[in-house]
């Protein structure tokens, strides 16, 4: 049994990555903003839910405070950090840039920094596939050019996976940064696609469909991957010079014990089967209104997940039309519809 201290606890990865590790007989101390971005109501509620558990307590601060991390942290004595608060969403990031830098620089700065303080046994950190930019070579993998970010939000968390490899090297920190890809289920954001075309089209309201549906992505069920997070908790990567070989394929860097991992389904699926099997689940057809491509969006994400496969034994394998069928499932029960 682990003390694992979680930032963005009350998120929707947070959420489900907190309530696997609670089953599992962890200690979890969650720490969250409860921002409005993503919907405040829902964040409110995944933080009732997790304070009702055993084992669970939680924290409610911005990760900006520094004094109130550090008495956060300090009560909880962590030997694992999973560090996935952050401001997300590529298109915020067009209205909203300093957001991006208060919390995904400033804010994982301070959490490095408790990182570092606790000399925890490992510090694992949430960063995304939107940093691998407009790279036209797919699968995406670990060991490929991550240098063109074409938004602050990726441009934010492509310094982030820079800021802890400077740790990792100078404090012997070991980390492990994991890419998403499309995280989607039960508890979703409400920001994002699923939630806004199930709502949509079950009010018999338009949907948006950029780019015209020619659009893919790698879409990952919340489920599968939590469960590769928790996995990896348990494969620190190892120091230079311990003797510890690579696996094949390996991201490890030759100076610092730190790597980087893609968690995806390793499927690259258009968006209209996407909202096709929104349609199934829900029993009605979308009214879509088809749309140019918005500013810093790419039209496809496919990850190669053979290294978390390599490191762990586990590959996400939920097929996505399972997968949107659960979610259109929780949003007729948490909505009453």
């Amino acid at each position: 049994m682990k003390t694992i201290f979680v930032t963005g606890a009350a998120g929707f990865i947070g959420f489900h990555l907190c309530n696997l590790l609670l089953d599992q007989g962890h200690r979890v101390v969650g720490y969250d903003a409860l921002t409005d971005f993503g919907g405040r109501a829902l964040k409110e509620a995944r933080h009732a839910r997790l304070l009702a558990r055993d084992g669970y307590r939680g924290h409610v601060a911005q990760l900006e405070d520094m004094a109130a991390l550090e008495g956060a942290a300090a009560a909880a004595e962590p030997d694992v950090i999973v560090h996935l608060a952050a401001q997300a969403g590529v298109r915020y990031s067009l209205e909203n840039p300093r957001a991006y830098i208060d919390s995904n620089l400033v804010g994982t700065f301070n959490v490095m920094e408790i990182a570092r303080a606790h000399a925890v046994d490992h510090f694992l950190m949430a960063s995304t596939s939107s940093v691998y930019g407009a790279e036209k070579a797919m699968p995406f993998v670990e060991t490929q050019l991550t240098d063109r970010p074409l938004t602050i939000y990726a441009a934010t968390k492509k310094a982030a996976e820079a800021m802890t490899h400077s740790w990792a090297h100078l404090y012997g920190l070991p980390t492990t940064l994991f890419r998403f890809f499309t995280v989607y289920g039960p508890w979703g954001r409400t920001d994002m696609a699923p939630y806004l075309f199930t709502d949509a089209i079950l009010k018999g309201e338009p949907i948006k469909v950029f780019n015209h549906g020619e659009m893919y992505r790698d879409f990952t069920y919340v489920s599968d991957l939590v469960d590769g997070i928790a996995r990896l908790i348990d494969v620190p990567p190892p120091a230079p010079g311990s003797g510890a070989a690579p696996v094949d394929g390996d991201s490890l860097s030759p100076e610092a014990p730190w790597r980087v991992v893609n968690i995806g389904n390793s499927r690259s699926e258009k968006l209209t089967d996407f909202i096709d099997a929104i349609e199934t689940a829900t029993g009605r057809a979308a009214t879509r209104i088809y749309m140019d491509m918005q500013p810093g969006d790419v039209p496809a994400t496919w990850a190669d997940a053979r290294l978390l496969q390599r490191l762990t034994g586990y590959s996400p394998a939920t097929d996505m039309r399972d997968g949107v069928a659960r979610f259109v499932a929780w949003y007729r029960e948490y909505h009453n519809v």
